[in-house]
């Protein structure tokens, strides 16, 4: 399903990230499929409010879960600056679909990293 949001589809998600030789880019690729299918579960699904963005924003969170291991396995892994970035962008998909007044922690209150 294509992304009809314009502000989503013009963004470059984890683009710090990329940028940075640390974060290896296959890994960051699949960052940035998370964050993409994120939005198009929003645009499915149409959340009605905060509680329901937040069931997706964790599920997604979930899955960055995952991913920690395959940072590991690179030689990398999720920290400070990965943290501040992955929760900018979860930051701007929310307030990109009109949810403006959703609490940055919150979006990836189920992060283990």
């Amino acid at each position: 399903m294509p992304i009809t949001n314009q502000q989503v589809a013009k963004r470059a998600f984890l683009r710090s990230l990329y940028a940075d030789p640390y974060f290896p880019d296959h890994v960051l690729d699949k960052g940035t499929a998370i964050l993409l299918r994120l939005c198009e579960r929003i645009e499915a699904e149409k959340p009605s409010d905060l509680t329901a963005l937040y069931g997706l924003t964790w599920a997604a969170t979930e899955e960055f879960n995952l991913l920690e291991a395959e940072f590991e396995a690179a030689g990398s892994e999720i920290e400070t600056a990965a943290r501040e970035e992955i929760g900018g962008d979860f930051w701007f998909v929310a307030s990109a679909y009109g949810f403006t007044d959703a609490d940055a922690e919150e979006l990836i209150a189920t992060r283990d990293w």
